[in-house]
């Protein structure tokens, strides 16, 4: 069987139900994959430092997309930025401006985004960003809210590693949660949403599996696994 290429979301998708912790035992069936021959990859709205680090010492492929596509570490001082972090900027203060409650969430430094905490009602802001013309996309990973620029999404991000690895999409298997690992499953073979994905998400994957975040990484894993065993 060809190599596969597992593109993974990080909170909500291997964490424990709650708490943000790390499934160990998920991060260890993700390791056994990566044993066998596979890429393991993951592809986060969290920074891609942060992937990246958790893929060294988890034993993963140490390649990450980070920023909901916007930027992806290759090393520790090899990053390629794909995202418009200005852009980001600007129209924080211009929905700053219209909105209350905006606060920006504590996280890693960001190359490419702005993050901030589910304090106010995104539709809301949406339409600030319309009406305005502001050149920059909003989206809720359920960790957070997102500002990118226009055009960045984890499909983008996680193209340019496919093109890299010389990966095409009949060899790549995604996992998610969120609405923004939906562009990720439109360029995966096959996707797969965990137990507590909303129905929309699990309605753009072409399977789902009822145990939630990283026990549903393992359920997901245990399924698909006797095609996996040889490369």
């Amino acid at each position: 069987m060809k190599r596969k290429t597992f593109a993974v979301d990080i909170d909500g998708t291997i964490t424990e139900n709650g708490g943000g912790r790390i499934n160990l035992d998920a991060l260890n069936s993700l390791r056994y994959i990566r044993k066998l021959g596979h890429n393991v990859i993951f592809v986060s709205g969290r920074s891609s430092v942060e992937g990246y680090l958790l893929a060294v010492y988890g034993g993963l492929n140490t390649i990450a997309v980070g920023e909901n596509g916007g930027c992806i570490t290759y090393g520790a001082n090899d990053h390629l930025l794909l995202g418009n972090k200005v852009k980001c900027v600007d129209a924080l203060q211009v929905i700053r401006s219209q909105l209350s409650d905006i606060v920006e969430k504590p996280v890693f430094p960001r190359m490419t985004e702005v993050v901030l905490e589910r304090t106010f009602d995104i539709e809301k802001a949406k339409q600030v960003v319309e009406h305005s013309k502001l050149d920059v996309v909003l989206s809720d990973s359920q960790y957070a809210i997102h500002i990118n620029s226009a055009g960045i999404n984890k499909a983008r991000g996680f193209e340019e590693v496919m093109k890299r690895l010389n990966v095409s999409r009949e060899d790549v298997i995604s996992i998610g949660d969120s609405d923004t690992d939906i562009p990720l499953f439109n360029v995966s073979k096959i996707s797969i949403a965990v137990g507590n994905a909303s129905d929309k998400v699990k309605s753009h994957a072409t399977m789902s599996v009822s145990a939630h975040a990283g026990d549903g990484v393992i359920e997901a894993l245990d399924k698909i696994a006797p095609s996996l065993l040889e490369i």
